[in-house]
């Protein structure tokens, strides 16, 4: 394997554009938007990108095209690479991954097309995932492969729809359509649409209404944050972290525009501070 080549980041992988309070994040590798270390590599520098821009409120994670949200990694480059170098890429792609949930802001997971194994993976790790009704099928598949599901999948899958449930889909490598997918409650919305820019639209439309004046998107960022951390405390540790989110909150000056425009009855216009 070429190493200069793999230790370089290609950012082309990744398309970013930030308007409005939403960075559109699009994986954009043809023609399955599969995943490289490259691609992780720009994916990561996304996020950061994203986590550190304050105008920025909601992420909203996509593929480019029309088929595909992404296939999962790219297995051509698995197969030519030895065991410590599937090791390390499969590290990192969990640390980035891991990285849509740590940022304390809302991130949509798009999924404009086939969304599988790893993709699949990718958009777990979103706090809400939204389809385009069609052929795109999704799923956990690795099993046909020989191996399991890598990048999270284990992990998420079974904190989202409970262990049997999850357990089968993975043993089966069974592949879905969105509404199986909506029904088992992976996907929060699916939408008809005639295309994929129409789809984008869409999403962008949904991600909207989390963005100030219309949402406090800080309180919305903090309560995932009490969620993401809080599910794998005590609960004694949970209320704690919660309480300490809370205070935050309170200085802020969409917790005060909040309050005052519930005693004067009027509709409150958020900042996002």
């Amino acid at each position: 394997m070429d190493r200069p080549r793999v230790y370089a980041a290609a950012m082309s992988h990744v398309d970013y554009h930030a308007d409005a309070g939403i960075a559109l994040i699009t994986l954009n590798v043809p023609p399955a938007n599969c995943y490289s270390y490259e691609l992780m590599q720009a994916l990561d520098a996304a996020i950061l990108r994203a986590r550190f821009d304050a105008s920025v409120h909601v992420l909203l994670l996509t593929g480019a095209g029309e088929k595909f949200f992404c296939a999962g990694a790219d297995i051509a480059m698995l197969q030519g690479a030895d065991p410590e170098f599937k090791y390390n890429f499969c590290l990192h792609a969990n640390e980035t991954i891991s990285r849509l949930e740590q940022t304390p802001k809302l991130v949509i997971a798009a999924l404009n097309g086939h969304c599988v194994g790893g993709g699949l993976e990718i958009a777990l790790a979103a706090d809400l995932r939204v389809a385009r009704r069609g052929p795109g099928k999704c799923g956990l598949p690795e099993v046909k492969l020989g191996v399991l599901p890598g990048t999270g999948g284990t992990q998420r899958l079974v904190r989202l729809v409970g262990k049997s449930r999850a357990i089968e889909l993975m043993v089966t490598g069974e592949t879905f359509d969105f509404d199986r997918a909506h029904a088992l409650g992976i996907v929060h919305q699916v939408w008809d649409a005639a295309s994929g820019a129409e789809f984008l639209e869409l999403a962008r439309k949904y991600a909207t209404q989390f963005v100030p004046p219309h949402t406090a998107s800080r309180a919305a960022g903090l309560i995932k944050r009490a969620c993401q951390t809080g599910a794998d405390m005590s609960l004694q540790d949970g209320l704690a972290l919660e309480r300490e989110l809370q205070q935050r909150l309170f200085t802020g000056d969409d917790a005060k525009e909040g309050i005052a425009a519930y005693v004067e009855r009027r509709t409150p216009s958020f900042t996002g501070k």
